[in-house]
């Protein structure tokens, strides 16, 4: 690798997230087992046809269309997705045209497009949220938007899912090719109705609304997710989106202040809308806080192991469930829900049900674990909250869940935040 040839990436370092530079600098590297006469054709291939999504950050005063269009078309990118919600386009680069969107000067940073993954009888017990139902505290009314794998339209949500959005496919009709996204659902707002009302998500009246981010596999890129959120954030007042589910995340590789997908979730907390988000399932190490749940700003759950009893003597965080501080030295998560072996909606035929035959619960049900299962039980006690008192803001609901909390003892803060959710008592 000559100096010279990378001078630009080292000159504009501070506008490439920490894995693009890392790749940049890649195109520029000799090869191993190449005659030294070859070595620069063979980079010249690499640098021409070796090309990788990114999402373009563009300078507040360069942020109209207008501008984007014509930042894009003297940099010769062609705009794959306009997100309009960071200021931000994804488009597709080899190393020249990398080179000249870095060098121009309106635009601010330059991220990877990277992926995100996807990451109930007795859990609605031991977090006090079945007591509210004899009071009809129930998540009637309130919707809740699902940013998964989708929506299945199981009987347990009949009449309830009043909303799908596709961003992979682009189906019009609710469908989860995954799983993953209508067990997530059902935690949050089955019926129960299918067994007798056995498993009831803490929300059994909550209305869904499903976006469908992930694909098949369970996984997704920054932008799809971006695009999600600027969905919920359009459609907020037509559909009543009061919170947001993101049981998915990735690895953080810059500060929350740098991440786009955080970027995201603090314009839909502003907005209005309170989005839960799960720690990740990288525990018990500490520094292991997925993005976007590195975000100050949001709600971060954990996962509790309740050994699936209702008292609490026997609660230990579980054992995957992410640990912090975050990657900006900040304590997360801020809260833990049950999240060991949760029974919830089960898709026949989706991948995860072919891929776990042996956790299948009956016909309708199966079981996971994961932070994934935890945050949308604690999603689904804020819409009992918000439905008892519907002029809470996001802040005032994340300040009454950690108030009332329950702590496990002798647990630090960076493996429970301020304990397990107590939903009584935040409604209250």
């Amino acid at each position: 690798m000559i100096f010279q040839e990378v001078s630009w990436i080292r000159i504009n370092s501070q506008k490439f997230c920490p894995a693009l530079r890392k790749i940049a600098l890649e195109w520029y590297r000799s090869f191993r087992h190449v005659p030294c006469f070859m070595q620069n054709f063979f980079k010249w291939l690499k640098q021409r046809y070796k090309k990788y999504n990114v999402i373009v950050q563009v300078e507040k005063n360069h942020a109209s269309a207008f501008s984007i269009m014509s930042l894009a078309s003297s940099t010769g990118c062609r705009i794959e997705k306009e997100l309009p919600l960071i200021n931000s386009f994804r488009t597709r680069v080899n190393a020249k045209k990398l080179r000249k969107l870095a060098e121009n000067r309106g635009v601010k940073k330059i991220w990877l497009d990277g992926e995100v993954h996807a990451v109930l009888d007795t859990a609605s017990s031991v977090i006090k949220s079945s007591t509210l139902w004899k009071s009809g505290i129930t998540g009637k009314g309130i919707t809740v938007a699902v940013l998964d794998s989708g929506v299945y339209n199981h009987p347990d949500l009949k009449g309830r899912i009043i909303g799908f959005v596709d961003f992979i496919k682009n189906k019009k009709t609710a469908y989860d090719d995954n799983g993953h996204g209508t067990h997530v659902a059902g935690n949050i707002a089955s019926s129960g109705k299918s067994s007798n009302y056995k498993y009831r998500g803490t929300a059994p009246e909550a209305n869904i609304v499903g976006v469908k981010i992930l694909n098949k596999e369970g996984s997704g890129s920054f932008s799809t997710v971006i695009e999600g959120i600027q969905w919920c954030i359009d459609n907020k007042d037509l559909l009543n989106i009061r919170v947001m589910n993101l049981s998915l995340g990735s690895p953080p590789m810059q500060s929350y202040k740098d991440d786009p997908v955080c970027q995201a979730v603090e314009s839909a907390w502003k907005a209005g809308i309170v989005v839960c988000a799960a720690a990740g399932n990288s525990g018990p190490e500490p520094n292991t806080i997925n993005s976007p749940g590195i975000d100050p700003l949001i709600i971060t759950v954990g996962a509790l192991n309740d050994n699936n009893t209702i008292p609490a003597f026997d609660d230990v965080i579980a054992d995957f469930s992410s640990r912090g501080p975050t990657i900006d030295n900040l304590q997360k998560p801020d809260i833990v829900a049950p999240g060991v072996d949760i029974i919830s909606l089960r898709v026949p035929g989706s991948l995860i049900d072919k891929q776990n035959k042996s956790a299948r619960v009956g016909n309708l049900y199966t079981s996971l674990s994961g932070t994934s299962m935890a945050t949308p039980i604690c999603t689904g006690v804020v819409c009992q909250m918000l439905q008892a008192n519907p002029s809470l803001t996001p802040g005032e609901v994340k300040e009454r869940l950690i108030k009332t909390a329950i702590p496990v003892s002798g647990v630090d803060k960076n493996s429970q935040g301020a304990g397990i959710i107590n939903a009584e008592e935040a409604v209250k």
